[in-house]
């Protein structure tokens, strides 16, 4: 596998893992638009994305019905990965409209769930979305240039992390990343993290583009969250538990449920260490780390996945979301120099996009892997 000593933010070429094992441009580039046809405007039983009058629209969770900062986020990333403006706008009219709270302790966060009318089930936030709506608007700024409000991208983007960072020292409220340790914890109140929020190469990003006075800040961050994946991640199986105190241990049980355990959110882990690899290439730790995942996951079958201690050991519960897992799995190809990488491309490419009640979460994983692995999942 070629590997060129740098990542992509300083050489700017990005792998196509698709060509690399033996797919034409032509097919993957019509492969990906496909797929983004079918979610943004496909089929009742495949589609994720509805707009909502002249211009707005939403990313629905299927599974339950509602519309999340995740999944509104995760779609504007992949409309600014696709050039595809209207789409980005409508997604960010509703969260700006609907989402984001104009005063109180939450002010410039947003309410972390919604009806698909907009009307908030819980004014709390979750921070993966935060990191990711302004991620996806700094891109916007790049790829298209700020324009007056709430189309001044850069600004908008600016002011999110500008909460995130400042509550509890000069705002009300608190703040999304832990103080002391410069990890981002799993809700602003709460004493511990969930590994896969963690994306050191936004981290860096953000260290170029966020308020002056934080670029450091943000160049901790990044250094940190590198450091705490190694102990979040099991040291022979990769595997990572959903919610982690910030020493990478298991978190205790929640009041709604145990998350100790690898399941739908740490799925992520193996996509964001693949994609800081692929852009910063500053921690060879994620090369073996996706090695060992793969390692782990190499006998079983996609309709065998199942809820898995960090050692590996199964329970009886099966995958809420086994399309998703094959999707990031394939995403550490990014990183993996094993012999597991090309198999693991291979399968993903031979798998359609999944169908039905729990599609939601599964393809969105299912993008940004096709991005990732096609090379056009990018920095602008």
């Amino acid at each position: 596998m070629a590997l060129t000593m740098q990542g992509a933010f300083y050489t700017g070429q990005y792998r196509n893992v698709f060509l690399e094992a033996g797919y034409s441009p032509e097919e993957i580039d019509a492969r990906l638009e496909q797929a983004w046809n079918d979610l943004f405007d496909g089929a009742p039983e495949v589609r994720i994305y509805f707009p909502l009058g002249e211009d707005q629209g939403y990313v629905l969770d299927t599974g339950n019905s509602d519309v999340r900062t995740e999944g509104m986020s995760y779609g504007m990333m992949m409309a600014v990965q696709m050039d595809k403006k209207d789409i980005f706008d409508r997604l960010w009219n509703f969260s700006k409209s609907y989402m984001q709270h104009k005063e109180g302790r939450y002010k410039d966060y947003f309410a972390w769930h919604c009806k698909p009318d907009g009307t908030r089930l819980s004014p709390g936030p979750a921070p993966d979305g935060e990191e990711y709506f302004a991620m996806a608007l700094f891109f916007a700024s790049s790829r298209w240039g700020d324009g007056l409000p709430p189309y001044d991208y850069s600004e908008q983007a600016r002011t999110i992390l500008r909460a995130c960072v400042h509550k509890g020292r000069d705002q009300e409220g608190d703040p999304m990343w832990d103080p002391a340790t410069k990890l981002i914890k799993f809700i602003p109140e709460s004493p511990f993290s969930d590994p896969s929020y963690h994306l050191p190469h936004f981290y860096e990003l953000f260290a170029e583009r966020a308020d002056e006075r934080d670029r450091i800040f943000w160049k901790e961050a990044a250094v940190a969250s590198r450091a705490y994946l190694h102990l979040a991640c099991h040291p022979e199986t990769g595997l990572s538990p959903e919610y982690a105190n910030y020493d990478g241990t298991p978190a205790e049980p929640q009041p709604h449920g145990d998350y100790r355990h690898f399941f739908s959110d740490a799925y992520r882990v193996a996509a964001n260490i693949a994609l800081d690899w692929e852009w910063f290439r500053q921690d060879p730790w994620q090369v073996g780390q996706s090695n060992r995942i793969q390692r782990f996951f190499r006998e079983i079958e996609p309709s065998e996945y199942r809820r898995y201690r960090i050692d590996g050991s199964p329970f009886e519960e099966p995958a809420l979301h086994p399309i998703g897992l094959l999707a990031t799995n394939a995403m550490a190809s990014l990183a993996a120099d094993g012999e597991d990488a090309l198999p693991f491309v291979h399968k993903f490419w031979s798998t359609p996009l999944r169908t039905g009640i729990r599609r939601y979460y599964d393809n969105c994983l299912y993008f940004f892997s096709l991005l990732a692995l096609s090379g056009k999942y990018r920095i602008y």
